[in-house]
Order: C-alpha cells, then structure tokens, then sequence
C-alpha cells in the first residue's frame, strides 16, 4: 500500500462518492467525464449531451476510478 499512486487514491474516494448517489451525477458524452447534474455544459470539453442512467454513472465512475487521469480539465489550463 505504501507505493499506491495518490492520484488513483482520490479516484477512488471520487467515485465511492458518485456510487453512493449517482442521480447527482452524469457523464458527458464528449469526453465521459463524470459532471454534477446541476451543469448544463461539461466544463472539461463544452459538450452539451449526457447520458443521466444512473446504472451508465455508476459503472463509468468505476472505469475511471481504476486509471490514471487521460483528459485535461479546467484546472490544468490555468
């Protein structure tokens, strides 16, 4: 456990969370990123169209919960 990469760690714990309550969630269907329900565009690829299928979230967090982050997000453009 002492060589796990934190990154994966965080993965982790951000998914538990969207497992717990997936209905809270969707994914973009620009980039399958995870996006609160709230946002009318995906802040990572400006996207306009998600999938809302809560078991479509939950099996998408678990995905991206086992690799390493491959997309840029809003953060790194800063």
């Amino acid at each position: 456990m002492a060589n796990e990469d934190p990154a994966l760690i965080e993965r982790a714990k951000r998914a538990r969370r969207i497992v717990r309550n997936p209905g809270q969630y969707k994914v973009c269907l620009g980039c399958d990123s995870i996006v609160a329900s709230k946002v009318s565009i995906c802040p990572n690829c400006h996207s306009y169209r998600f999938e809302f299928d809560e078991s479509f979230v939950v099996r998408q967090a678990q995905i991206l919960s086992r690799r390493q982050q491959h997309s840029v997000v809003a953060e790194d453009l800063l």
